[in-house]
């Protein structure tokens, strides 16, 4: 059995005849936790679209894509079973994608549904087991007394989390996090990558994590791949990506890899007291 987690091979993509990959291959072993690193529009959302399948590569190119061994596309054609290979690849992206009417619970449950039913998707009629799985998720990243509160009513940092917990639910060998602290605070952003960064290390999840700041590939990623105009310039080992180097790498965008964000502390949110009757048991 292969120990690749990811790979892919001359993958090309274009919008409106610009081109936006230029024959990307990458290779990631299972258990890594890899930053896929570049300035705006270098490409880093659509390679990670391109592992799950929500974009397609170019027909009539040798594009391949294959995620735990199995093929998720190739030549542009999505593989025929895409929606159960996409059961154990998790997605976080920098708007959260959370119900904002719906309780954190129920947001975090959705993780599951790959494995249950469509009548319970339907109704939202979750086993118990689910629920205590979901609760155990909440738990681990220090957001489970707000089980209950509508989503909404979280700061981003906290729906992050609930982001995370989801995966969690959703027992994804690998997770992409796409921008998953672009628009979060300091303290917030760091809070998240330390989940991340624990998930990889304690459960083995493989995690490619796209970023614009060089900060935080240093601090949670041992390998770096990064990518300039939807080409691969660099894949190595992060502390070789020294400021002289990144310069040669991005000229005049290298400002913008090494931004820090503006420190906007989260609002604070008084949580609703955790309580299981409010949940439709089953």
């Amino acid at each position: 059995m292969s120990d690749l987690a990811i790979e892919v091979e001359s993958l090309h993509k274009r919008f409106g005849g610009q081109p936006a990959l230029r024959g990307v291959s990458l290779r990631v072993e299972a258990g890594e936790m890899v930053a896929l690193l570049g300035a705006s529009g270098s490409g880093k959302s659509t390679l990670l679209r391109h592992l799950n399948g929500l974009h397609r590569a170019d027909a009539g190119t040798q594009s391949l894509v294959r995620v735990l061994g199995r093929t998720v596309q190739q030549h542009g054609r999505l593989a025929r079973d895409i929606r159960r290979q996409r059961a154990q690849v998790a997605a976080i992206f920098q708007q959260f994608n959370l119900v904002d009417r719906l309780p954190v619970m129920t947001n975090v449950m959705a993780g599951a549904l790959h494995r249950l039913p469509l009548w319970r998707a339907l109704v939202r009629q979750f086993p118990q087991a689910e629920h205590e799985r979901a609760y155990t998720a909440l738990a681990r990243v220090g957001i489970e007394r707000c089980a209950w509160q509508r989503a909404s009513t979280l700061s981003g940092g906290q729906q992050q989390r609930a982001a995370i917990s989801r995966a969690l639910v959703q027992q994804a060998r690998v997770i992409l996090a796409d921008e998953p602290v672009a628009s979060l605070d300091p303290a917030s952003s760091q809070r998240v990558m330390e989940l991340l960064a624990e998930v990889n290390r304690e459960l083995g999840v493989t995690v490619l994590v796209s970023l614009h700041q060089v900060e935080h590939a240093f601090a949670f990623c041992p390998r770096t791949v990064a990518l300039r105009a939807g080409e691969v310039v660099f894949d190595g080992p992060t502390h070789e990506l020294s400021p002289a180097r990144l310069r040669a790498l991005y000229g005049t965008q290298t400002d913008e890899l090494f931004a820090k964000p503006e420190a906007s502390p989260e609002p604070a949110i008084r949580p609703e007291p955790y309580a299981f009757p409010q949940a439709q048991l089953a």
